[in-house]
């Protein structure tokens, strides 16, 4: 496990991270270690636990997100079983100096070079994909648990982010939820009441 990048980094364990796993393939198939604790504390910095692990499956030109939670922000540990994703995190911390921006990432299943990347996204961001092939099954941890009175959607079409989506003129596939997501002028306000 290796730390190969480091993004919105102000110091410390709250920078997204971008991070290669080994992984073994031969004629069968492949493995790799998805979670060892005490290793990926000792790479990343990371010590809050991860509390709980969720699955997605997509289909592709499926848009899911931004999502995020006013209370209890769950940071994300994000691998790509199969398929590939575009990924966008924005950073929605407003003591951050990079409070308001976004980057993004594209993550795929298993590398030919025998490694598998994974995606550590801190508490205090909002996060999204869009399938770019697939099916896509993408697994995450979480270091809070889901709570869904402090959920918000941040719109992932917002003109205050422009978010370059590699959509290629196609109108993504995204729920009424996701549709009727915070522009980002409102999300600020409702950042600054629970901040």
């Amino acid at each position: 496990m290796q730390v190969i990048a480091r993004y919105f980094d102000q110091g410390g364990a709250d920078a997204v991270q971008l991070i290669n796993m080994p992984c073994y393939t031969d004629a069968r198939g492949f493995f790799f270690e998805n979670w060892h604790a005490d290793r990926f504390t000792q790479v990343t910095g990371v010590t809050q636990p991860l509390v709980q692990d969720n699955v997605s499956w997509s289909q592709p030109n499926v848009l899911r997100g931004l999502h995020g939670q006013l209370q209890q922000p769950q940071g994300k540990l994000i691998t790509v079983l199969s398929g590939s994703i575009f990924d966008v995190v924005v950073d929605v911390r407003p003591d951050s100096a990079y409070f308001g921006q976004w980057k993004s990432f594209v993550l795929t299943g298993v590398h030919a070079q025998g490694t598998v990347q994974q995606l550590w996204i801190p508490p205090g961001f909002a996060h999204g994909f869009y399938v770019q092939t697939g099916p896509a099954l993408v697994h995450y941890k979480t270091s809070q648990y889901y709570d869904p009175g402090s959920e918000f959607c941040l719109d992932w079409r917002s003109p205050q982010l422009a978010i370059d989506w590699p959509l290629h003129g196609q109108s993504p596939l995204v729920s009424s939820k996701d549709q009727a997501g915070l522009c980002w002028d409102t999300l600020q306000r409702l950042l600054t009441v629970h901040n």
